[in-house]
């Protein structure tokens, strides 16, 4: 599929657009690949870009003063990733995000988005539909992390997000999830041997 097509295909979930108005969105964006462990996010960085995945995947993390790292998010295919609040607000990162494999994406640069924006109103319900979606994805984190064991809180992604599991690393997905990669190691041999008992 065309890279011009897959990001139209996507604003079409949210908006009606003819054309014209597919060339002129198409248009703002730039093709870039990503070499796997290549940062396209750094603490301290400007964040000039928000990023649609084409094909790969990334991590976006935080590292604390103590040499700990925290997921933050994941994209894979057909997801958007950058640091939104250095990106929003033209601040510098305060994250890193990361190709976990080689990667082909999209980027649009801030001033372009506005423009699009200002351009035409259909432009920025298409990005407010897509905030909002990313506030409500937030916000069942946070109470996931709340009200869930770790047990439950990995089989909740494994059944909303199969793809991630399969495609990103098991020490990322554990710190993603608040758990060690051994815990997370232990979780999924028990399920593959409740599987198999089943079987």
């Amino acid at each position: 599929m065309a890279e011009g097509s897959a990001i139209i295909d996507y604003i079409r979930r949210f908006v009606d657009i003819n054309e014209e108005e597919a060339s002129v969105f198409n248009t703002a964006f730039k093709k870039i690949f990503i070499k796997k462990r290549q940062f396209i996010v750094q603490p301290d960085f400007p964040v000039p870009n928000r990023y649609y995945v084409l094909q790969g995947a990334f991590r976006a993390y935080v590292v604390t003063e103590e040499g700990h790292d925290h997921t933050v998010s994941f994209a894979i295919d057909d997801w958007w990733i950058t640091d939104y609040n250095a990106y929003l607000y033209q601040q510098k990162a305060t994250m890193f995000v990361v190709a976990l494999e080689d990667s082909m994406v999209l980027a649009l640069d801030f001033t372009k988005e506005q423009e699009l924006k200002i351009q035409n109103p259909k432009f920025e319900t298409f990005f407010c539909r897509i905030a909002e979606r990313g506030l409500a994805y937030q916000q069942r984190r946070v109470i996931s992390n709340l009200t869930m064991t770790a047990e439950e809180r990995y089989q909740d992604f494994l059944n909303r997000y199969p793809l991630f599991v399969q495609r990103v690393p098991q020490y990322a997905l554990a710190s993603f999830l608040g758990m060690s990669t051994e815990y997370l190691s232990r979780l999924r041999n028990k399920r593959v041997t409740k599987t198999k008992n089943n079987i």
